[in-house]
């Protein structure tokens, strides 16, 4: 596919979508492009495609079709746009939660615990909050919150601690400042998964990624279809939860409520089984590995 990304269980997706070739689709996460490439091959010629994304660079990778549209603006405002542009229902909608490789792999990003860069992690690069603001401004308490509930640390009291009392001294400026600081912490053979943990809960408090996420659901919901798909891929349990919850029960909190007669008010109908890459995937691209798919039908 492109070089910019490359697409995560695209086979799956795609059956997961069901495709009719004269459907409207939305790729509310369009990153690369590489999805979206293959939605486009499969619509016929009154088929569209929209795609979302908040990030500069997407734009810049955009597909030249006269079937494609590109909204430059975060998913939570999904029924927002496709509203200016006259469209009331669709037939499909993909969400890719991930960050795409070309945001990991372009150091001066700061997603990456193996690349040095500015602490920034903006999915949109105009908003003023970003990830040295986190580190260097909020409070002790705030920091441990979020390292608890966006990174399921169980020492996020000490990471914070650590990060108020030296930041006294000297900003945290870079991710190398940052890696460096926290490196006492955990033994080297952890120290990844750690890191990991921490770079995620930094770039969910900066991007609003589990608020956006509930506003899209709740949309989705509302644009999509009777007999429509949604196609969602997480990375990680805090995403797929909300994700499972939702499809299961049209809620956050998973209550399954039921009409008079026993049957399910949830929104949707799950489709199969959760998927994951195969083996074969994740040798190829390594971060396809925390992955999981799951597809719903609207009622």
């Amino acid at each position: 596919m492109t070089q910019y990304h490359n697409p995560v269980l695209l086979k799956e997706t795609l059956q997961g979508l069901k495709i009719k070739p004269e459907g409207v689709y939305v790729d509310v996460t369009y990153g690369g492009g590489g999805h979206s490439r293959e939605i486009i091959n499969t619509l016929g010629e009154e088929g569209r495609l929209f795609g979302f994304d908040q990030d500069a660079d997407a734009f810049e990778n955009r597909i030249d079709d006269l079937r494609f549209k590109f909204v430059a603006a975060n998913f939570s405002h999904l029924k927002q746009y496709l509203k200016y542009h006259r469209v009331g229902s669709v037939d499909g909608i993909l969400a890719d939660f991930g960050v795409s490789s070309h945001q990991f792999d372009k150091g001066s990003r700061g997603f990456s615990i193996r690349k040095e860069g500015r602490l920034d992690m903006r999915m949109d690069q105009s908003q003023n909050l970003d990830a040295y603001q986190v580190l260097n401004q909020y409070s002790e308490d705030e920091l441990s919150q979020l390292f608890y509930n966006y990174g399921e640390l169980i020492n996020s009291k000490k990471v914070a601690e650590l990060i108020v009392k030296n930041r006294i001294f000297n900003h945290i400026k870079t991710t190398k400042d940052l890696i460096n600081l926290l490196k006492s912490l955990v033994p080297r053979r952890f120290e990844n998964k750690f890191l990991a943990k921490i770079f995620q809960a930094i770039r969910i408090e900066v991007n609003n990624e589990l608020g956006a996420l509930k506003i899209f659901l709740e949309q989705a919901t509302e644009i999509l279809k009777p007999g429509g798909r949604l196609v969602c891929i997480s990375y990680h349990s805090l995403e797929d939860r909300l994700v499972k919850r939702y499809i299961k029960s049209g809620n956050f909190e998973g209550k399954e409520e039921k009409d008079f007669f026993g049957n399910s008010m949830s929104p949707f109908i799950k489709v199969g089984k959760l998927r994951v890459p195969s083996k074969e995937e994740i040798n190829t691209n390594s971060r396809a590995r925390s992955a999981k798919l799951r597809i719903a039908e609207k009622r």
